[in-house]
């Protein structure tokens, strides 16, 4: 008699692949994904006064403060754009790199114990960090977009009509850059504590060089070299450009960016699939 075959959906196997998982795996856990999205999003505004209303109070707050700083105080050239709309613009993109990047360096860290006792494909936990500060992002964005609906009402701005389709290459390449270097920030933070401690003085200085509050049309020549090399600095002025019209940014500045983000990605993704094992005794 013929013994039949079993067919199974997935094999786990002892060994560890460069990719961790293919893409038809990782949609078949799409459920845990939109679980985890889920929970954490609830867990960030449980037992809070305001709840989700948090996710547009941070930004409000920051772009007061740069209102005073910048505009006020420094008088940093906002392009005729009305500083409310330009500084928003920034922050909101800023905060997606820098909630991302945070948010998935402290991976393995924050789930070893889940690691090494149940398998799912490992990317599922940092690509929970990413959809729920998408999440955050487009509510943000939502919120935005009723400051350029007043501005426009009152034509003080106007519409920059098929350019808003930047938005989308400038958010999936800020958000790439921001994931793959988190992913390897993961591994590196799990086998050296204290490079945790570098994150937070990353993420100001790397603020500094990205047009967060000022416009790439301000930077003197010679620094301007710093900003050039930063992958992130076309993707601001991209989106600014996108949204408000205005923004100095050309198609080089733009490719660059993209080929970094594919790179890092890559390399993130890599590094923390065949990497992660070795370190499961360690952390």
């Amino acid at each position: 008699m013929q013994q039949e075959r079993v067919q199974w959906n997935w094999v786990i196997k002892p060994e560890t692949s460069w990719l961790g998982a293919s893409f038809k795996e990782l949609l078949q856990y799409r459920d845990l994904l939109s679980r985890m999205v889920r929970k954490e999003f609830l867990l960030r505004y449980q037992q809070t006064l305001l709840g989700p209303v948090w996710v547009v109070i941070q930004p409000l707050l920051t772009m007061a403060i740069y209102l005073v700083v910048f505009n006020k105080v420094i008088g940093l050239s906002t392009l005729g754009v009305p500083p409310v709309l330009f500084y928003l613009t920034g922050i909101n993109l800023w905060n997606l790199f820098s909630d991302i990047f945070n948010g998935t360096s402290g991976t393995f860290v924050a789930n070893a114990n889940v690691f090494s006792k149940v398998y799912f494909p490992r990317l599922i936990i940092p690509l929970s960090v990413v959809a729920l500060h998408l999440l955050r992002f487009a509510i943000q964005m939502g919120f935005l977009i009723l400051f350029y609906l007043y501005f426009f009402a009152t034509d003080r701005i106007e519409f920059s009509g098929l350019q808003v389709l930047y938005i989308i290459p400038a958010v999936i390449t800020v958000s790439g850059i921001a994931l793959g270097s988190g992913l390897i920030f993961s591994i590196l933070t799990a086998k050296y504590r204290d490079l945790s401690n570098m994150i937070g003085i990353i993420n100001s200085l790397l603020m500094f060089v990205c047009p967060v509050f000022y416009s790439l049309s301000i930077v003197p020549e010679k620094v301007k070299w710093l900003v050039d090399i930063n992958p992130l600095s076309g993707q601001f002025e991209l989106f600014r450009l996108a949204i408000l019209g205005k923004g100095m940014v050309g198609t080089g500045q733009v490719l660059y960016g993209i080929a970094f983000m594919v790179v890092i990605l890559l390399s993130g993704i890599l590094f923390f699939n065949k990497t992660g094992d070795r370190l499961m005794d360690v952390v």
